[in-house]
C-alpha cells in the first residue's frame, strides 16, 4: 500500500482528538487511527495503589517499540490488534482493537514526536498548539467527568507529573513537527489546507468542510 502516515501530537487537552476526528470525517472509510495512549505498559507485579503512583506522563511507561512494530505492519498493508488501555485499573485491558490498513493512518499521542523511531515513520507531523490554561481546563473536564477521578487527584497529577513532563518532553518535541496547528480542529484555515493536501496525495474528494468539525476538544 501507498499509505500516508500522519502524526498528531501536542500537550494534554490541546485538541489532538478534535483534529483527528476532523480528518477522519473528511475521508470516511479511508483512515485508520492508532493512539499512543493505548500502548501504556502493563505492571502486573504492582498493586492498584502502586500503579496509581506511577508517572504516567513519562516516555518510559509506553511500549513505543510495540506501537512502532504495529505501525510498520499497517504501512505494509497488514491488519493489527491494537492494545486497549483501561484507565480504571491503570493497566491494559484484556481486549484488543482490530485495525485495518488504510490510505491514511493517523498516529495520535502526546509524546510521539519525542521518539525518533516513530518520527521516522511519519510522512506529516502536526503539532497542536493550545494555551496552557485551556488545556488544563479540558484535562480537568475529561478526567473528572469521563474517567471518574476527583478534582484533587487531577490537580495533584497535573502539578507533579503532567506539567513537568510537558516542559521536559512535549514542548521540545514541537521542533520535530512539520506544521504547528494552533487550536487543532477548530482552526478551519489550517484544517482546510491539510485536508486538500491529503486529498491530493491519496486522490480522493474530501467531505464538505461543514461536516468536518466535531464538538469536543
Amino acid at each position: 500500500m501507498n499509505t500516508l502516515v500522519i502524526g498528531i501530537a501536542g500537550g494534554t487537552g490541546s485538541g489532538k482528538t478534535t483534529l483527528t476526528r476532523a480528518l477522519t470525517d473528511a475521508f470516511p472509510g479511508k483512515t485508520s487511527v492508532i493512539y499512543h495512549d493505548n500502548y501504556y505498559r502493563a505492571f502486573p507485579d504492582l498493586t492498584y495503589e502502586e500503579r496509581k503512583r506511577i508517572n504516567w506522563d513519562s516516555p518510559d511507561v509506553f511500549d513505543t517499540a510495540l506501537m512502532a512494530a504495529q505501525l510498520r505492519k499497517l504501512i505494509s498493508g497488514q491488519a493489527i490488534e491494537s492494545p486497549i488501555y483501561d484507565y480504571s485499573i491503570y493497566n491494559p485491558s484484556d481486549q484488543t482493537e482490530h485495525i485495518e490498513p488504510a490510505d491514511v493512518v493517523i498516529v495520535e499521542g502526546i509524546l510521539i514526536f519525542a521518539d525518533p523511531t516513530i518520527c521516522s515513520l511519519l510522512d506529516i507531523k502536526l503539532f497542536v498548539d493550545t494555551d496552557a490554561d485551556v488545556r488544563i481546563l479540558r484535562r480537568i473536564k475529561r478526567d473528572v467527568i469521563d474517567r471518574g477521578r476527583t478534582l484533587e487527584s487531577v490537580e495533584k497529577q497535573y502539578l507533579e507529573t503532567v506539567k513537568p513532563m510537558h516542559e521536559l518532553y512535549v514542548e521540545p518535541s514541537k521542533h520535530n513537527a512539520d506544521i504547528i496547528v494552533p487550536e487543532g480542529g477548530r482552526n478551519l484555515v489550517a484544517l482546510d489546507m491539510l485536508i486538500h493536501r491529503i486529498a491530493g496525495q491519496i486522490g480522493t474528494v474530501p467531505a464538505p468542510i461543514t461536516e468536518r468539525v466535531p464538538e469536543g476538544a
